[in-house]
């Protein structure tokens, strides 16, 4: 009975997830009555996962790079197969996008295999460093780091990954204090369900649905040695918990941790924020350490179109913005295109819901 009880759940769950897309499908047949909150930064190639960060008084963003690779979507995201990173900037709110071309390319990369996904960037001791998941040559994702002089590249990539590194979605936060955290993982295809134990585990499951009231997985965070290219210390549990600090279950799918996330700071508080992946919103927790625990505080952005979102958060001449992605120049959840916002924080500390798209009858 509890095996029909968890398929049934898993029904319905694929069912609603279903039921998104014909909804959004549906409105997108009807573009001139969808009404976005933001145009695409850029329209020459498709774009995603927007890691933003000034730099020099200027805005760079660290996307990835969507192609069309031709290959049927599934849950392991093998469609999802970029092979290069493009680095974008502007001087100003609303300025003109400039395009620098490929600053990192996956034949330049010795260790690795396929698929370039989310990545990010920061700076320290003169030298800017692109951190970036790739899956090496036993197709198990690894995170990755690149040098470059200059924020726009081109970046020379290390001839081998990070020392106990694993998982997608690398996000680094420099503190007042120059001290540098690293946050990473994703589920599903990001491969984090499969190093529970420590080890990787390649015949492991492709989801993390299999005990429902289990505590959720949760994102990693390990502190960087000053070099940048090393961590320093063991990476542990980014622990997200609910207002009583229990840890959020597997089954809180609107809740857990999923994949794509970020660290902001605002008022001493250290805000992490991510994607709920499978329910499409993007939620955030707050913590009184960089290294959490921190209490969920709420969804802050609504589903956008297209199956999730992947952002990074910035203050920029005094005010703050978010970078975020959606499916509208294309209609499919592989070419998405690069967006941003502002991102306003209330008087109590929370962060303003955001709606990217309504759509007008």
């Amino acid at each position: 009975m509890k095996t029909i009880i968890k398929s049934n759940l898993k029904l319905i769950m694929l069912a609603g997830t279903a039921l998104f897309y014909i909804n959004q499908t549906s409105a997108q047949q009807k573009k001139e009555k969808i009404k976005y909150l933001s145009e695409p930064l850029i329209k020459n190639i498709y774009t995603a996962d927007p890691s933003a960060h000034v730099f020099n008084g200027k805005i760079y963003i660290y996307p990835s790079h969507d192609i069309d690779a031709g290959i049927p979507e599934n849950d392991n995201g093998d469609h999802f197969a970029m092979h290069d990173y493009h680095i974008l900037s502007l001087d100003h709110i609303g300025g003109p996008v400039t395009d620098h071309g490929v600053a990192l390319d996956i034949k330049d990369i010795p260790w690795g295999g396929r698929q370039l996904w989310a990545p990010d960037a920061a700076y320290k001791n003169g030298t800017y460093y692109l951190y970036f998941p790739l899956k090496n040559k036993q197709d198990v994702f690894q995170i990755g780091v690149a040098t470059s002089k200059y924020p726009a590249g081109p970046f020379k990539a290390q001839p081998h990954p990070i020392p106990g590194s694993f998982s997608i979605d690398p996000a680094v936060f420099v503190d007042a204090d120059g001290t540098a955290y690293m946050y990473f993982g994703g589920i599903w295809g990001g491969q984090l369900q499969r190093w529970k134990d420590g080890k990787y585990d390649p015949n492991g499951s492709k989801t993390d649905l299999q005990d429902d009231n289990a505590p959720s997985l949760n994102c990693k965070v390990v502190k960087l040695k000053n070099n940048m290219l090393e961590f320093d210390g063991s990476v542990h549990d980014a622990l997200i918990v609910d207002s009583a600090g229990h840890p959020l279950l597997t089954k809180d799918h609107d809740r857990r941790f999923f994949e794509g996330s970020w660290m902001h700071k605002y008022n001493g508080k250290y805000y992490f924020t991510y994607s709920t992946g499978d329910t499409h919103f993007l939620a955030y927790a707050i913590g009184k350490s960089p290294e959490g625990p921190f209490t969920y505080a709420g969804h802050f952005m609504l589903p956008v179109q297209g199956w999730t979102t992947h952002h990074s958060i910035i203050k920029f001449k005094g005010k703050w913005y978010i970078f975020y992605h959606d499916t509208e120049l294309s209609g499919r959840t592989s070419l998405r295109n690069v967006k941003m916002t502002r991102l306003c924080h209330n008087p109590d500390g929370t962060i303003r819901m955001i709606n990217t798209f309504t759509v007008q009858k």
